[in-house]
């Protein structure tokens, strides 16, 4: 069973990406998030349970990420060539790094901070065309 949770509308990218990615630090610091992080820690490299694991949560991880970010290129605060979902998720897969490869029980806010300050923002606001495209 899945809760909708509204979506941030700040106005402010940063503040939208941070409240997204404090959620998603919520639930994988929760009960259910510890038993996930343990399925995935399990898994190692079980390449092709990995794979449909990815397949079945790729869209739903994206959406919400990509309205955000929709949402920010609207307002001029993001690069319209930005909006792919590799781009608009790389926040939440670092926050999953920290989880799966680092093994924290909750990644502190700071690194939160760093993670929008230093990674995702410079990422979406001057990002251009790829080469050879």
């Amino acid at each position: 069973m899945t809760t909708s949770v509204p979506l941030p509308d700040t106005g402010d990218l940063r503040e939208d990406v941070l409240e997204l990615l404090r959620g998603a630090n919520h639930h994988w610091s929760s009960p259910l998030g510890a038993i996930l992080r343990e399925l995935l820690a399990a898994a190692g490299g079980a390449a092709e349970f990995l794979g449909q694991l990815q397949d079945q949560s790729g869209d739903a991880v994206a959406a919400p990420w990509l309205t955000v970010l929709g949402r920010a290129i609207a307002r001029g605060q993001a690069a319209p060539e930005a909006l792919r979902p590799r781009v608009a998720t790389v926040a939440v897969v670092l926050l999953r790094n920290e989880f799966v490869v680092r093994g924290v029980p909750t990644a502190p806010d700071d690194v939160l901070v760093e993670i929008v300050d230093e990674v995702y923002l410079p990422l979406v606001r001057r990002h251009g065309p790829v080469p050879g495209r």
